[in-house]
């Protein structure tokens, strides 16, 4: 009777002891499962920015970016400006006209965030930061009827000091130069004389004052010639060759073609550039904001 009650008692020890070790297994791997789960979890969340962040911090850059200066320079200007704000549509960039030294002028005085100057910087311009952002050919342009296709640089000096009055001295028909030219103060003015050797010697018909308007000038008058920038040229004038070089941005990019000239944005020196004047100034001069330049006609300078 002994060993059966002990029997019956190991038995019962053993059943018992099992349930509690199935138990405590069971436990422990639900805890276990548990853990990992919330670990990976946590490590996704840290590893991977959400997308509703990274637009977020696109959206957070806000506020206008002011613009004034060269005539040249307008289409550039807008062309950055609107695919700027499409990254960033709380931002607005103004861009306003004048010329380049009312570019130069309202970048001084914190008229404007940025001076646009078609032209390199003068020695005596100080008190600016000046930053390239594109080359731009001066297209010599005529009336499309013109038979004229080329000019050396001397002949375009001569017409513009007066001593080449009549197309029938360069190759053409018997028809008196009309000469188209823009107003003093132009950045574009300024870089043509220089590069010609005339400044201060050139002989105006016509004084316009914007690209736009001398390209006009040229369109309707059957004699005229002007210089505009290249990328405003359309088919409503006929750009000449010089020195036997046509103008495009390959010749531009490689110096064959003479007759070039840089865009320059300019900020006041010392002065400390808005969150978002700053950030558009970077984005011009990144790899998406100079194919922007090139998408309008000129060259980059990456």
């Amino acid at each position: 009777m002994k060993k059966l009650t002990s029997l019956i008692l190991a038995g019962l020890m053993a059943a018992m002891m099992l349930t509690a070790c199935g138990g405590d297994s069971n436990t422990s791997s639900e805890e276990s499962s548990a853990s990992t789960t919330s670990s990976a979890s946590t490590e996704s969340s840290e590893a991977e920015p959400s997308s509703s962040e990274e637009s977020s911090e696109e959206e957070e850059l806000s506020g206008t970016v002011s613009m004034s200066g060269s005539t040249s320079m307008e289409v550039v200007a807008k062309a950055l400006g609107e695919a700027f704000t499409a990254i960033y549509p709380d931002v607005t960039v103004d861009v306003q006209l004048g010329g380049s030294s009312t570019g130069i002028q309202n970048a001084l005085e914190g008229v404007s965030d940025i001076g646009n100057v078609s032209r390199a910087l003068a020695e005596d311009e100080t008190g600016l930061v000046p930053h390239e952002i594109a080359l731009d050919g001066i297209a010599m342009a005529i009336n499309p009827a013109n038979a004229v296709d080329s000019l050396t640089l001397d002949q375009v000096a001569g017409i513009y000091t007066g001593e080449i009055t009549n197309w029938s001295e360069v190759g053409g028909e018997d028809m008196e130069i009309y000469v188209v030219g823009r107003e003093a103060g132009s950045g574009t003015r300024d870089a043509f004389e220089e590069i010609v050797g005339i400044s201060d010697m050139a002989q105006y018909d016509s004084e316009q004052t914007s690209t736009g308007s001398a390209k006009t000038t040229v369109a309707t008058t059957p004699g005229a010639i002007g210089y505009v920038s290249f990328d405003s040229v359309d088919d409503t004038v006929k750009t000449l060759n010089i020195n036997d070089v046509a103008i495009s941005v390959e010749t531009i990019q490689d110096g064959s073609y003479v007759l070039q000239r840089p865009f320059v944005m300019v900020t006041k020196e010392g002065a400390e550039l808005s969150d978002v004047a700053q950030a558009f100034l970077d984005y011009t001069l990144s790899d998406e904001g100079q194919a922007v330049c090139e998408q309008v006609g000129l060259v980059s300078v990456n």
